[in-house]
C-alpha cells in the first residue's frame, strides 16, 4: 500500500504540474468537474427515450442505468465514511486548488462513482451511448483530480465501484426488473408513455 499511495501522489503531482502550466483550462475543468454530471444525465434521458417502444428486458435496461448511479451513490456514501481518506489539499497545502474545499472524504469519488455507473449502466442499453457516456466519465475523472478535488486513486476506484454496481446489479436483478416493466407497461398512463413494442410479422 505505500509504494501504491507514493504512486498516486507522484501522479497527483504531475497533473499539479499539468494544471499550473495551463491556465487556459481552469476554467472548462473546473465547470466539466463539477456540472459534467448533466450530461450524462442527459444521456440516461436520451436512452429511456430510445427504449420506450422496445422490448420490456430493453426498457428494464434503460430504467437500471439512472437507479443504478443513485444506488452506487448511497452504497459510496458509508464507503467512503469508512475509509475517511483527507481530500488531497489538506495532505498536499502546496497544491494549484481549483475545486471548492469540502471537508468530506475523498476516497472514493462521489463524482467517479455516478460517472461509472452511468456509462456502465448505458453500455448495457446501447453500445453507442455506452462507449460516449465511458468518455465522459474518464473526463470527469480526470477532471476531478486536474482542480485537485481528488487524488488519481479515488476516481479510479470511483469510477470501479460505479461500473460494478450498474453491472452487477444488472446481474442479480435483470429478471424481476424485466417483470416489474411489463406490468408496469399494462397500467394505463405508463402505457400510452411506453407502449409494449410492436409484433413484427412472420
Amino acid at each position: 500500500m505505500t509504494e501504491l499511495h507514493r504512486t498516486d501522489d507522484r501522479l497527483l503531482l504531475a497533473v499539479d504540474r499539468f494544471a499550473r502550466a495551463t491556465g487556459w483550462l481552469h476554467t472548462p475543468a473546473l465547470l466539466y468537474g463539477t456540472y459534467g454530471l448533466v450530461l450524462l444525465g442527459a444521456l440516461l434521458a436520451a436512452g429511456l427515450g430510445t427504449r420506450r417502444g422496445r422490448s420490456d428486458r430493453d426498457l428494464a435496461a434503460a430504467g437500471w442505468a439512472p437507479l443504478a448511479a443513485v444506488v452506487a451513490l448511497a452504497l459510496n456514501q458509508p464507503l467512503g465514511a469508512a475509509v475517511g481518506e483527507a481530500r488531497p489539499y489538506a495532505t498536499h497545502p502546496d497544491l494549484l486548488v481549483l475545486a471548492t474545499r469540502t471537508t468530506d472524504a475523498s476516497f472514493p469519488s462521489d463524482h467517479a462513482v455516478v460517472a461509472g455507473a452511468c456509462a456502465a449502466g448505458l453500455w448495457l442499453v446501447s453500445r453507442r451511448l455506452g462507449a460516449v457516456a465511458a468518455v465522459l466519465a474518464l473526463l470527469m475523472a480526470v477532471a476531478r483530480v486536474y482542480v485537485a478535488a481528488h487524488y488519481p486513486w479515488d476516481v479510479a476506484a470511483g469510477l470501479l465501484v460505479g461500473a460494478v454496481v450498474a453491472l452487477g446489479g444488472w446481474w442479480l436483478l435483470h429478471r424481476p426488473l424485466t417483470a416489474l416493466t411489463g406490468w408496469l407497461r399494462t397500467r394505463r398512463g405508463l402505457r400510452v408513455a411506453f407502449p409494449p413494442p410492436v409484433p413484427t410479422r412472420p
